[in-house]
């Protein structure tokens, strides 16, 4: 069965000029060449950093902080603000760096347009309130006042990957920013470019120059030297690099959060929209073809409309549009290099070779691109398989029936990961079910997109898929440090006025009692 393709004619678009991006590059060292994965022809040229250059940003950075940390929360938040307007008016430019970089569907690289400009708009309206002081009840209620302030951490690294490249860096950087902190930002070297403009765009919106810098090489070089000199990390990626870079800051007690790996479930129950859910599916597999964290690679449909489900799913998959450019045509573009490719290759090879059977695609698509792969659907997957467990991060989904809603949510259950869940049935009914998922986020009847754009409330994973949460309150206080500070009036906190320590301990203990019944 085969999706619909457009076979790659000589490319009728024009790679956007990077020259001007290359420019605020924070590196003084080598070149790197940065290529399309459509068709292998050169983005652009941007310099690495060189020794002592991530060194040199953050004290760049640091000196910025200190002005910018002084200014008023909504003065701060109105740089937000701009920034969230230019995202939507410069659009097809964006749209553009970011096809370019990644190889996604115009309508992927939406995804992040839409995404950077929503969460800097949710922050620039509620960052000045969350960084307000605080009144809290203090040690004696009249003789003592208590407040509360959020001081920003300082330098915040920001490192992100190269599937969600612009969103990323805006969505970890805006937030950081607006509580007072510098930003340096390391982008994966395959996406440099969507970074840089990253910093273009907040630059143009009145970010003061040197606030945040961009650094440009490989992480294993770059990572430890941003850990060594920053004050709080924020890292987006594997769960491997992610435990070495936890590791790291530990050892220097600074904090660290950071969104990791997913082996997402999708549950079918036998009372949902068949043909919603088999649409809903298609999408939210298939969405950067698979190159999502969020993304789900575990079917588990009851038995019960198993056949008419997986009818439906490949005749949503066979639908699909896989094809090269910026058409908005296009449902799915390229995986973002060759080793990539491999990888999910070697994914579906390894199960086919245990028994697996390919209902849909299974292969590489030369024919469209030199990294594209066909929407791949797999069943009778045994456990010994790699994908059965392990994150394939790609255009690859199996199927697997189950007997009862039990057997769902405890094959869901079992993963080391626990990023995000769907689960398609009414929607009372999966709420109940939802509450049952060991992940950060549950969509009803959606597949990951309704839980990650509702930017008020927390994301991030359980078990082995991060630790801390973007998005909420939580995705800007965490890049502040609370301060307590306590004015004590009359009285001290100790005997006073002669009295001998028994009298005091007598009467603090009486005082206590009355003070616990309006506490």
């Amino acid at each position: 069965m085969n999706t619909r393709t457009t076979t790659s004619p000589p490319p009728p678009w024009t790679l956007p000029d990077t020259t001007r991006l290359a420019s605020l590059s924070a590196g003084t060292g080598p070149e790197l060449e940065v290529t399309c994965p459509f068709d292998g022809r050169l983005v652009g040229v941007v310099r690495q950093a060189a020794d002592g250059d991530v060194e040199a940003a953050v004290e760049r950075a640091r000196a910025a902080q200190k002005r910018w940390a002084a200014l008023p929360p909504k003065d701060r938040a109105a740089v937000g603000r701009r920034f969230a307007k230019s995202v939507l008016d410069r659009r097809d430019e964006i749209l553009d760096v970011i096809q370019a970089e990644t190889g996604k569907s115009r309508l992927a690289a939406l995804e992040e347009v839409i995404d950077a400009s929503m969460t800097a708009s949710h922050y620039a309206h509620t960052a000045p309130g969350l960084l307000k002081p605080r009144r809290h009840v203090g040690a004696f209620p009249l003789l003592t006042q208590t407040t509360e302030l959020r001081q920003p951490k300082g330098v915040v690294g920001v490192i992100t990957p190269w599937n969600y490249p612009f969103t990323l860096v805006a969505s970890d950087s805006v937030p950081a920013l607006l509580a007072g902190n510098a930003v340096v930002a390391k982008p994966d070297h395959q996406t440099p470019f969507t970074a840089l403009l990253v910093l273009e765009l907040l630059l143009a919106a009145g970010l003061p120059d040197g606030l945040m810098q961009v650094v440009v090489g490989p992480g294993p070089v770059l990572g430890p030297k941003l850990v060594r000199s920053v004050d709080f990390l924020m890292f987006t990626g594997s769960t491997q690099t992610g435990r070495l870079l936890a590791q790291q800051c530990a050892a220097r007690l600074i904090g660290f959060s950071a969104e990791l790996g997913g082996k997402n479930p999708l549950i079918v129950a036998a009372d949902a929209d068949l043909p919603a859910a088999a649409a809903g599916a298609a999408r939210a597999c298939f969405a950067n073809a698979g190159q999502l964290c969020v993304g789900p690679e575990r079917i588990y449909v009851d038995e019960a409309v198993r056949e008419r489900f997986t009818e439906a799913f490949l005749d949503a998959v066979r639908r699909l549009e896989v094809s090269a450019g910026t058409s908005w045509e296009a449902d799915m573009g390229s995986l973002v290099s060759p080793a990539q490719l491999a990888k999910v290759q070697a994914h579906v090879d390894d199960a086919v070779e245990r028994g697996a059977r390919v209902l849909a695609g299974g292969t590489a698509r030369p024919d469209v691109g030199p990294s594209f792969f066909a929407p791949t659907v797999l069943t009778d997957v045994p456990e010994d398989a790699k994908l059965v467990r392990e994150e394939t991060f790609g255009p690859v989904v199996a199927i697997y029936p189950v007997a009862s809603e039990e057997e769902a949510i405890t094959r869901a259950n079992d993963s080391e990961f626990g990023l995000n869940a769907s689960v398609w049935t009414t929607p009372s009914r999966g709420v109940a079910l939802g509450a049952r998922i060991e992940a950060g986020t549950v969509n009803i009847n959606e597949g990951y997109a309704a839980a990650w754009a509702s930017h008020g409330s927390p994301m991030g994973g359980w078990k082995e898929s991060g630790v801390g949460r973007r998005h909420g309150s939580e995705g800007l206080l965490k890049y502040t440090e609370a301060q307590t500070i306590s004015v004590q009036r009359g009285v001290p906190v100790a005997p006073f006025g002669g009295m001998s320590n028994e009298t005091f301990a007598n009467l603090f203990t009486r005082a206590t009692r009355i003070l616990n019944h309006f506490r």
